[in-house]
């Protein structure tokens, strides 16, 4: 894991040493074991190195024999050694022991096309000096991040915003239609960010640079086919499923250093240890798992639980670390926002920091079970949208306004309360078939967004964020509406907020998170299995549970889905109540450009009294205040 920046076709501009120099020192939490840089008439790249594999001999950027092809690269090639042992048969002469190394005579060979035959998560840069053509690449899913911009025929590139900012023509201007997008889905969906003109390289894409025309060409390498579907019996495909899971966990568990395992007491993280665990012995694999004194978003107790039935399959193979922290912290809020860049607000990040923090005080690489829930049909809401498809009883122009009315009469608890999940199901039932599933994720109605938008913003107060789902309709390759949801949170949903907040939680303490369930072969199959062997009435991510039924304990495997949140709405109030007000009204975001002023005041009071619980919204606008007095 490393954090990688570029500045290609700088046309020999004596600052550009200077300038790659600072965009690789505000990476360095990225990689604080090596630095390197790379520097000629055209080419500019800088890395930085958080040692994994091959420690000694691993310094990047690496070039090839003649030094006419030369790569940066963040992440982790698993199928590597097999890559090596065929290019090398093939003549090519390697000095490291590093998958970096592959990439770079793996495109001698293939040029574009070797990103194909490349399995894991990454993102890199290679530069063909004979050619003049500049690759960039990103992993299927996102996993880990490539953030670039042109600017008078130069391209530049780095892993977060820190470094790109370091480059004196960033674009700064904000977009604000991601402004508007941000404050629906609590992050900026990709390809945009918060800058116009500053991009993400889409998951499962490349970018070609040909510097002898100026010119720029992206495409796509990689498409997850749903259209397909196995005919095998569900038995059979969970017997499949397990292979392929224990085959991705013990990929994941190549590494030089310590690797240890995220443990909640989940589903998902719980198979993770299990399988570390048996793939590690003898060696005892740290399993790491944070509590809180908030007895509603604690797990402890179900973490100790699966620590348990994992230590007596394993006769010990896993060593429970466990610390009761105060995510709470509004220090570790604000350089959070720092780290993100750009505004970013599920607040679930501040608990995956502390947790990225606390394994990184014992291990360098940590597993996790993100993407389980995406690929297996796990979250809850795919279940409400198939109740409301469902309950669809009355003509919609007699259904809506009575659900609308209906949803009105009910208190507003909160989130986490029955009330609360009644008041948001009504709402979802009372939108347009078309609508339903951004009406559920929608945290800034078309309404209110009139009544809050400056001046500034007044161009995206008429902005459809839903618009976002309306152009990945094309893509979806699923007949079943229910996996369609599921597809578009793949696209959406787990690049744009669960991967970014795991990558920029982690390094930010220099910790290498891999993700298992994320294996391509785990996500392909996933993708062919019948909508019924992963949501069956209730039940959510069945043939999982049924593939690991021996490993689950019964509480784990049959309780519901808590998710990793923090008292955002109780901190408002309390807590964080003096800091809040500030930030939101003493700085930029209320001057009468950004937000009224009235508006944001009448949501502040209401939240405070009880009456509503606006939490969600003025958190995003709280963070958005973060990022205005940064930028």
């Amino acid at each position: 894991m490393c954090g990688i920046a570029g500045i290609v076709n700088h046309r020999g501009d004596p600052a550009a040493g200077e300038i790659i120099a600072a965009m690789n020192a505000a990476l360095v939490h990225r990689g604080p074991d090596a630095s390197g840089i790379y520097l000629d008439e055209q080419v500019a790249f800088g890395h930085r190195r958080l040692s994994i594999l091959d420690l000694e001999n691993g310094t990047q950027p690496f070039k090839n024999e003649d030094g006419s092809v030369i790569a940066v690269f963040n992440g982790e090639i698993y199928n590597f050694r097999r890559l090596r042992d065929e290019l090398t048969a093939r003549g090519h002469t390697f000095r490291s022991a590093t998958d970096t190394e592959v990439i770079v005579h793996l495109y001698e060979e293939l040029g574009g096309e070797c990103v194909r035959l490349l399995e894991g998560m990454f993102a890199f840069a290679v530069y063909n000096a004979k050619t003049r053509r500049l690759l960039l690449a990103r992993d299927r899913l996102g996993q880990k991040p490539l953030l670039y911009f042109m600017t008078n025929g130069t391209l530049v590139f780095a892993s977060e915003f820190s470094a790109l900012k370091c480059h004196p023509k960033m674009p700064t201007e904000l977009d604000v239609n991601a402004v508007s997008d941000y404050l629906s889905f609590q992050y900026i969906p990709g390809p945009g960010t918060i800058y116009r003109n500053v991009h993400k390289l889409a998951p499962g894409h490349q970018l070609e640079f040909r510097l002898n025309e100026g010119t720029t060409s992206i495409r796509s390498y990689w498409h997850l086919d749903h259209s397909l579907k196995l005919t095998e019996p569900f038995d059979e495909a969970a017997r499949t499923l397990r292979g392929l899971v224990e085959k991705s966990v013990e990929r994941r568990l190549m590494a030089d250093v310590p690797v240890g395992t995220f443990l909640s007491g989940g589903i998902d993280s719980t198979i993770i240890t299990a399988i570390a665990a048996s793939k590690r012995l003898p060696e005892k694999t740290n399993a790491y798992t944070i509590g809180f004194n908030e007895t509603k978003y604690d797990e402890r107790t179900f973490a100790a639980r699966a620590a348990s039935a994992i230590n007596q399959r394993t006769g010990g193979g896993i060593v429970h670390m466990e610390r009761v922290v105060n995510p709470g912290d509004f220090t570790l809020l604000e350089k959070l926002c720092a780290h993100c860049g750009e505004p970013y607000a599920d607040a679930s990040i501040l608990p995956t920091a502390r947790l990225s923090e606390f394994a990184a005080s014992g291990v360098k690489v940590a597993l996790s079970g993100d993407g389980a829930d995406e690929i297996f049909c796990g979250y809850e809401r795919y279940l409400a949208l198939r109740w409301a498809s469902r309950f669809s009883l009355l003509p919609g122009f007699l259904q809506r306004p009575l659900l609308k009315a209906a949803s009105g009469l009910i208190p507003d608890g909160g989130e986490r309360t029955l009330s609360g999940r009644l008041r948001r199901f009504l709402r979802v039932m009372a939108a347009t078939k078309e609508q339903r599933y951004f009406t559920l994720l929608d945290r800034c109605g078309a309404s209110l967004k009139q009544t809050l938008f400056g001046e500034k913003l007044r161009a995206a107060a008429n902005r459809n964020s839903a618009e976002l789902f309306d152009a990945l309709q094309w893509e979806l390759t699923s007949v079943n509406q229910i996996e369609r949801l599921s597809e578009i949170d793949m696209h959406t949903y787990l690049p744009g907020d669960i991967l970014t907040k795991v990558d920029i939680a982690s390094m930010m303490y220099s910790l290498e998170v891999r993700s298992p369930f994320l294996d391509r072969e785990v996500v392909e199959f996933a993708a062919r299995l019948p909508l019924s062997y992963k949501l069956r009435g209730t039940k959510r991510k069945r043939i999982l549970c049924e593939a690991f039924k021996d490993v689950l304990p019964r509480e784990i495997s049959g309780r519901a889905k808590k998710g990793f949140g923090v008292p955002v709405a109780a901190w408002l109030r309390r807590d964080w109540r003096s800091a809040a007000e500030q930030a939101l009204f003493d700085g930029k975001l209320c001057n009468g450009e950004y937000f009224r002023r009235e508006t944001v005041e009448s949501l502040w009071k209401e939240h405070l009294s009880g009456k509503r619980d606006y939490s969600y919204l003025l958190w995003n606008l709280l963070i958005f205040s973060l990022f205005l007095e940064r930028n």
